[in-house]
């Protein structure tokens, strides 16, 4: 198993500066604000010339996408480095997670449009959760607790007294002890 991160789909300059737009949009506006238009605003350029370099939304949001996923993975090797792999993973995810919510919930939210990904980015950015968890099932439900607990915590389903860090800290505690 590599930890060399796969290489992520190639962009013209031009290409790397729309998706940065987009995600700056993203991330101060929410998805709904993701629209070729509102993209091609945010440069100072019409619509029609951001599809020179994109066929269309998705592209876009799989760019982004894409970058987020390596992003994530980078972070999560980095936690395995850690004491604690499996608190260390947890925590670098919800870090990272609560810190672009609009991005993650673009990579989380839908089916996931694969084909549109560069091959091997989505194990890659994933295998940090198998290696502190170190069987595939485990790691699964590693990933779906930190996932439920990202979504509850963004959503704010959480009662207003809940201590999160050690809801989050059990949970470690519970992956990392056993069987």
């Amino acid at each position: 198993m590599s930890t060399a991160q796969p290489a992520l789909s190639p962009l013209t300059p031009r290409a790397v500066e729309i998706v940065s737009a987009a995600r700056v949009l993203l991330e101060e506006r929410g998805a709904e604000a993701l629209t070729m238009r509102e993209i091609a605003a945010s440069l100072g350029i019409r619509a029609a010339s951001l599809y020179k370099h994109f066929p269309d939304k998705a592209a876009v949001e799989a760019a982004l996408i894409e970058r987020g996923l390596a992003e994530l993975g980078a972070v999560l090797y980095c936690a395995l480095a850690e004491p604690g792999p499996v608190a260390a993973v947890l925590r670098a995810y919800r870090e990272h997670a609560l810190g672009a919510p609009h991005l993650y919930r673009l990579a989380t939210a839908e089916p996931l449009a694969r084909d549109r990904l560069a091959p091997g980015l989505e194990e890659w950015s994933g295998t940090p959760f198998f290696l502190a968890a170190g069987d595939p099932h485990r790691a699964q439900a590693l990933w779906a607790f930190a996932h439920g607990m990202v979504i509850l915590e963004l959503d704010g389903r959480f009662l207003p007294d809940s201590d999160l860090d050690r809801t989050w800290a059990e949970g470690a505690r519970a992956f990392a002890g056993g069987s």
